[in-house]
């Protein structure tokens, strides 16, 4: 059989591509809980991104099958065995920062803008062709391939619980993701989030009324907000040098003799805290000088003292590193605190490898001055595929053909919808010399990376299934 050229197939389809990405960027597709009805499970946008794939699939050919608006699927080829491609539709929040709408796509200077362009509808394209190319060509195959698409991977992946708990069929026998880096993910740590609670009468001649900062666990706050009051002598200028000092935006703002303090950082995955820049751990740094006493006291010093830049949990001390999954990470992802409440919350999402546990973590941190700790209900274990599995080998074979660059394992801290098998891994669409705005403002892809990935995922899956 003579050598198939997938750049050039995949050059033949670039305009398409584009054009079927576009329709489901163009798609907010974030999580609205306000929305949530029996047809919504995660609100309105995740249901019509996974509409449209599923409309996609359904103009190509392929048997589609929606399930109940948690998520769905297309299924290509037949035999006994089967490879699944797990993506997802859903997208974290867009937040503030950005020089382009983020639901209008927008291609500048090689890039294409928009929230989602890489995590994870433009890999999810860029994957889709690949098995559009081999279907097209009519390549011989000997395996089922089931590409499914959920609506929660950003959040709680509820999407799946229900998908594998309805759908009737058996899971895939191994698959992968396109939903992190190339050459492979083949280990993924832990990942649980525990809540730091707080309780008690606020008190001290400065007074927190409240505390907001983060938009979901997984991703580093950009931005925090206070408002507080009472003694808070030279505000404004001690404010000005603390920005100043950590190269920092803030502001204040006056109402009614109460001052809303904000402080601005920068986003990123949760899963790399240290790319980011927390704005709410600055926040509560910056307003820890002031005399705060009670629960706010210690709300502010575990936040800004403790918790500031500790992104592998040494001031908790929960630090633990695992001779090959690397160390534990920690982003205290959402602050919620009101004077109001009897429970203010800090939500810290651990990225943790083999060698400790979840319970482990919470008995030390019940060691902080806290009402109490609990975990979230939704959590992962470790996760990992041998170097030997001949998923691992074939996969890395196509990325060392196609790029001229050696292969490696990776662990990472992030979670993806590979670990949803035992044989399952994350590969692509990012590539070692991209740059990562995953969960960022101004997300983009670029267009030579998406392209060439899509190449990728053709011949890899003409690999696992021929």
């Amino acid at each position: 059989m003579t050598a198939i050229d997938f750049t050039a197939e995949v050059e033949k389809r670039k305009e398409d591509l584009l054009a079927d990405l576009f329709s489901l960027l163009e798609i907010n597709s974030e999580r609205d809980d306000s929305k949530v009805d029996a047809q919504h499970p995660f609100g309105p946008g995740p249901v019509k991104a996974l509409e449209k794939f599923l409309e996609i699939a359904d103009r190509d050919g392929y048997p589609t099958k929606n399930v109940d608006n948690y998520a769905g699927h297309f299924e290509f080829g037949d035999g006994e065995e089967v490879l699944g491609i797990f993506a997802h539709m859903d997208v974290v929040p867009a937040g503030s920062g950005w020089d382009t709408d983020p639901y209008t796509p927008t291609i500048k200077d090689g890039r294409l803008y928009a929230r989602g362009a890489s995590d994870d509808k433009g890999p999810t394209t860029a994957c889709y062709y690949g098995l559009k190319i081999i279907k097209e060509l009519g390549l011989p195959t000997s395996k089922k391939v089931r590409f499914i698409v959920g609506t929660d991977e950003e959040s709680g992946w509820a999407d799946m619980d229900y998908y594998f708990e309805h759908v009737g069929l058996a899971k895939p026998d191994f698959g992968f993701s396109p939903d992190a880096e190339f050459p492979i993910i083949n280990g993924e740590k832990g990942n649980i989030t525990e809540y730091l609670h707080f309780a008690g009468e606020n008190a001290g001649v400065a007074r927190l009324h409240s505390f907001t900062g983060g938009l979901r666990e997984n991703m580093v706050p950009e931005s925090a907000t206070a408002v507080v009051s009472g003694d808070l002598a030279d505000l404004q200028a001690k404010l000005d040098t603390f920005v100043a000092e950590h190269k920092l935006r803030g502001e204040i703002q006056e109402e009614a003799g109460q001052y809303k303090v904000t402080i601005i950082g920068k986003s990123a995955h949760g899963a790399m805290p240290a790319s980011g820049v927390n704005g709410a751990t600055y926040l509560a740094l910056f307003l820890s000088q002031f005399d705060f006493a009670g629960p706010a006291k210690d709300y502010l010093d575990i936040a800004g003292k403790i918790l500031l830049n500790d992104h592998e949990g040494e001031n908790l001390k929960i630090a633990h590193v695992d001779e090959k999954m690397g160390a534990l990470s920690m982003n205290a992802g959402v602050f919620r605190f009101d004077e109001t409440s009897d429970d203010n919350t800090i939500a810290l999402n651990i990225r943790y490898p083999k060698g400790t546990s979840p319970e482990q973590i919470k008995s030390i941190l019940e060691n902080l001055p806290v009402a109490s700790v609990s975990l979230s209900e939704h959590g992962h274990t470790p996760h990992y595929v041998p170097m030997e599995d001949p998923l691992v080998q074939t996969l890395l074979n196509v990325y060392e053909k196609q790029t001229g660059l050696k292969g490696h394992e990776q662990v990472i801290g992030g979670g993806t919808f590979g670990r949803l098998l035992e044989r399952g891994v994350a590969y692509g669409a990012m590539f070692p010399d991209s740059i990562d705005t995953m969960h960022q403002a101004n997300e983009f892809i670029a267009l030579d990376d998406l392209f060439r990935a899509a190449a990728i995922y053709a011949e890899a899956i003409y690999e696992l299934i021929k």
